[in-house]
């Protein structure tokens, strides 16, 4: 269970892992991707925070990862900066593709289809485990 002190430490590095993904997108001249940071936890140490990133459109999830792997120093620096007055030390991040969306996506375009995986319950792809 998470105490309320990881709740409020997951909303701060949320809000602000956001903008710093959102503000280095714009800077690239990165257009036509929406990045949103869906949901984020943090260890009952405080030390690491795992962050789940929603990527519309989802084919560029995995191109997303990969630049926010290879920057995820200066992100994390960036954060930093802005919770100085909050957090005593920032979490080591890591950062994951939030597939659910998509995932009720699917099963919404299913159900209503012709292709119903009630009856066929094989045309749903298996869902990832994390």
């Amino acid at each position: 269970m998470e105490t309320n002190r990881q709740k409020k430490i997951a909303g701060v590095l949320q809000r602000d892992v956001a903008d710093v993904i959102q503000l280095a997108l714009r800077e690239a001249g990165v257009h036509g991707i929406l990045v949103s940071v869906t949901k984020v936890s943090v260890t009952t140490d405080l030390s690491i925070a795992k962050v789940y990133m929603s990527v519309f459109p989802h084919v560029e999830g995995e191109n997303v990862l990969k630049e926010v792997n290879a920057v995820k120093s200066q992100i994390k620096h960036q954060v930093a900066q802005r919770t100085k007055h909050q957090l005593r030390r920032t979490p080591e991040m890591s950062y994951f593709i939030d597939d659910s969306l998509e995932y009720i996506a699917n099963i919404e375009k299913a159900v209503k289809g012709d292709d119903n995986p009630i009856q066929n319950p094989d045309l749903l792809e298996k869902r990832k485990k994390k």
